[in-house]
């Protein structure tokens, strides 16, 4: 992940700039370029598909692209790897009739993150915001085990974290390689680790 912001950005100037910019997402004003690799779109591609299969009768999706702005006090703008919106309350957001873009908690299910060069954001700072959202889960997964050991212990190997809203924080599980990943979200997704890593 690298700021490459020159000047503080707004939403509006994120939005007219690098709105259909996959690469990019705006933290405090800052322009963040997220680098995505080949190996990490295999994995959100791959996670993305069993939780599509999963969620075909349902009256939940995942959108194609998808932007959240957590808060309008302050200029973030952020773009999850996967994002399942719940269709049924989509009504009620405000900018979503003409823009990609979720402002409520209550219209998202579930959010999320590949980890990557910028593990400490996704272990941090985005557990603190999609809890302020009400977002009822947030899995983080660390297919490489570059999160920090405070974070995924000792030794680093590649872990899956699934955060659980309860009142207003999250629990967090974290599961390893061979280890059926539980989610009350999707209470029967046959999911493991194993199944989404790049070959």
């Amino acid at each position: 992940m690298t700021y490459i912001s020159p000047k503080t950005l707004t939403f509006e100037d994120f939005l007219s700039h690098y709105q259909d910019n996959p690469r990019y997402e705006l933290a405090d004003g800052e322009l963040i370029d997220m680098e995505p690799t080949g190996r990490h779109e295999t994995v959100s591609g791959k996670l993305a598909t069993q939780i599509g299969i999963y969620l075909v009768a349902d009256p939940w999706f995942i959108p194609r692209t998808c932007l959240i702005y957590p808060f309008a006090d302050t200029a973030t703008v952020r773009r999850p790897d996967i994002v399942v919106l719940d269709e049924t309350v989509l009504d009620r957001e405000p900018l979503w009739q003409r823009e990609p873009v979720i402002t409520l908690g209550r219209s998202i299910k579930l959010v999320v993150e590949v980890v990557s060069t910028n593990w400490e954001t996704d272990y941090a700072r985005k557990v603190e915001e999609y809890a302020l959202l009400g977002i009822p889960e947030y899995w983080i997964v660390d297919y490489r085990g570059l999160g920090g050991i405070a974070f995924i212990g000792k030794p680093k190997q590649p872990t899956f974290t699934v955060c659980k809203l309860v009142e207003d924080s999250y629990t967090q599980q974290q599961y390893r390689l061979n280890q059926l990943i539980n989610s009350l979200l999707l209470p029967g997704i046959q999911l493991r680790l194993d199944d989404i890593l790049p070959r």
